[in-house]
């Protein structure tokens, strides 16, 4: 049995469009990176980076040998997946009848598809311990499009990726902000701040009514929309008039 061979690519754009480069990265069964490649595009799109991407990546590898690949964008893994086959019964057309947009690409990708064992992975870009194939032949795609240079290499000479953002963390609140007094003299941490339940978070409008930052539903059973005023009704969030009726 012939071991799956895994590899990731990814376009950039600066500016979309701006510069534009392409890249993929080629690993063993194991993940192992074994060999990458970039090039430049030119004043080009993101999508158009990433089906080249995808082109180049099919063209350099063996089609008689199984191959998974990773990739962040979602147009282009259902362009190949979801949309091709009523495309072509619609005559390169979407289902609005107007023309596919990057045809000849889309259609160079599906030659080289043709008798392939491929599976298609989606891994979400820029995460924190997020997939570290894809952050190479990101990094890669974004050094050739900022640089135009065309590049290669083996796992000696990696690209290196930048580290991803860590996520921001909550920040504190000072006293006087989680703690205030309602118009009607009444303190506590409930009257402004960051509500629970079907309303989510909320936006401090003042010291007893608050912008809903999240629709949801008022213990009336009537739901409310973002950015209505909503306040505390009972042991939840709802509309203001129906405050009194729960106390």
């Amino acid at each position: 049995m012939v071991e799956r061979v895994i590899a990731a690519c990814d376009g950039a754009a600066k500016g979309n469009p701006g510069p534009a480069a392409w890249a993929y990265v080629v690993a063993d069964g194991a993940g192992r990176p074994q060999r990458w490649e970039a090039g430049p595009l030119g004043h080009s799109t993101n999508n158009i980076g990433e089906l080249t991407a995808l082109q180049q990546l099919l063209s350099a590898t063996d089609p008689a040998v199984p191959l998974e690949v990773r990739l962040d964008s979602t147009y282009t893994r259902d362009s190949v997946t979801k949309w091709l086959k009523g495309w072509k019964r619609n005559g390169w057309k979407t289902a609005a009848g107007k023309p596919v947009a990057n045809r000849e690409l889309i259609q160079r990708i599906d030659e080289l598809l043709e008798g392939r064992d491929v599976v298609f992975v989606y891994v979400p870009a820029h995460q924190v311990d997020g997939d570290p194939l894809n952050a190479i032949a990101d990094k890669a795609a974004s050094d050739a499009a900022r640089t135009q240079q065309a590049a290669a290499g083996t796992a000696a000479d990696l690209p290196v990726p930048d580290p991803a953002p860590a996520a921001r963390a909550p920040r504190a609140r000072s006293p006087r902000a989680a703690t205030t007094t309602g118009s009607g003299g009444t303190s506590g941490t409930g009257g402004t701040g960051s509500a629970g339940g079907p309303g989510g978070s909320v936006r401090r409008s003042g010291s007893r009514t608050l912008n809903a930052r999240f629709p949801g539903t008022c213990p009336c059973s009537r739901p409310y929309a973002k950015g209505d005023k909503i306040t505390k009704v009972g042991g939840s969030w709802g509309h203001p008039e129906c405050a009194a009726a729960h106390a």
